[in-house]
């Protein structure tokens, strides 16, 4: 019987999947080692699919009181600033997805997921060394020697998890040759008219730079990423000079040097990842998110993909509570295959958006303008199976 689940990682995955346990009364403890609740990072997509997931959590409304909504996507060349291609987004996702897209403050949207959480349940500045299970139930030791008991354990913990390692699927994450700088804007530093209410991606060789608007359009999320040989840094994640950034963007257009530059404190950080695996979980053991399936950004999917997973994880226990090594099992079946198409998918993007030579750019360009002629609602990304996507039918059908 499943009656208890430990949650190892309180991220935006491993709160969504708390959340949805709960409501399907499932008793749930997340494990979460930093010494108090928050998320570090800029702005994030929240596209239709991972809006569902809120709605099916009661959090929708939550979150458009905290989101932007986009004009459009929007294509622009990189030196010339020409529009590649403006794919509307403001009323049309509902219509042709069921839900809407919207941008949101991580920091933000973690917390309207905290909000769905008791406090009580989650320990904080609790790290875990270990994870292990028998016939009778998994279990995890913390660093401090404790061990806690529960039904299974769930790896929301993260590209070094710990649960990932317990479970023997210990591929190694590889630096994927590209590196990201990230940084917000006050929209006050912008000059009028600079830059529209869309959500903007510059594509150019070797790198590309997106930017949108956040917390009633008074801040700008700009992250740019360039292909680099490697990262050497110990931290993923490090504060960096402006006048580096600047020096890799160098014959961009103005816009994005202005935006570079308006960036108080940019951080830079090396895109790890791993092959795709079928590898999730064994026993009362399983993953979600980037324990499982690290993603690069490039269709802006991995929060999304990691709410999808905690969703149906706990859709799919709450229909085998009898037998919750045949549930862990059934939601990896159901999450397997999109998951990993949609990290692949990540990839070849990056081929796409990132092409080094002007002719094949020119060919893209046309393509791109080809496809906004014959439907102008359709994704330049192709990302319309994405966002489609509904978590419950996928509940239903596990």
């Amino acid at each position: 019987m499943t009656r208890k689940a430990l949650v190892v990682g309180a991220g935006i995955g491993g709160l969504t999947a708390a959340a949805a346990l709960i409501k399907q009364g499932i008793e749930v403890t997340v494990l979460e080692q930093a010494p108090q609740l928050g998320e570090v990072g800029a702005g994030l997509q929240v596209s239709p699919n991972a809006v569902k997931v809120l709605r099916g959590l009661g959090l929708e409304s939550g979150l458009k009181e905290i989101a932007c909504t986009p004009d459009a996507f929007c294509g622009y060349e990189w030196d010339s600033g020409e529009e590649l291609y403006r794919t509307p987004l403001a009323g049309t996702h509902e219509r042709l997805y069921g839900a809407g897209y919207y941008q949101a403050h991580r920091a933000d949207l973690h917390r309207l997921l905290a909000s769905a959480v008791p406090a009580d349940s989650v320990r904080l500045g609790t790290r875990i060394t270990a994870a292990a299970q028998d016939e009778a139930g998994a279990s995890v030791t913390l660093e401090s020697g404790e061990v806690l008991q529960a039904d299974v354990v769930i790896g929301a913990d993260g590209i070094k998890s710990v649960v990932r390692e317990a479970i023997g699927a210990a591929q190694p994450t590889t630096y994927t040759g590209m590196t990201a700088f990230r940084g917000l804007i006050p929209a006050k530093a912008i000059p009028p008219g600079m830059i529209d209410r869309v959500a903007a991606n510059w594509q150019g060789p070797h790198g590309h730079v997106i930017h949108y608007y956040l917390r009633a359009y008074q801040l700008v999320n700009v992250v740019a990423v360039m292909e680099l040989d490697s990262w050497t840094a110990e931290s993923w994640s490090l504060a960096v000079s402006s006048d580096e950034m600047l020096a890799l963007f160098e014959g961009w257009h103005p816009t994005i040097q202005h935006l570079l530059r308006s960036i108080e404190q940019p951080f830079r950080w090396g895109l790890y990842g791993r092959e795709a695996t079928h590898d999730w979980g064994r026993g009362r053991l399983t993953l979600l998110g980037d324990a499982v399936h690290p993603m690069v950004p490039f269709l802006a999917q991995g929060a999304a993909m990691a709410m999808e997973d905690g969703y149906v994880l706990a859709g799919v226990l709450g229909r085998y509570l009898d037998d919750p090594v045949a549930g862990l099992r059934a939601y990896e079946n159901a999450r397997r295959d999109r998951a990993n198409a949609v990290q692949q998918g990540s990839l070849e993007r990056a081929q796409t958006v990132h092409e080094p030579d002007p002719v094949k750019r020119a060919e893209r360009n046309r393509a791109y303008a080809e496809l906004n002629r014959k439907d102008p609602e359709k994704t330049m990304h192709r990302a319309e199976w994405i966002f489609s996507y509904d978590p419950d039918a996928a509940i239903a059908a596990a």
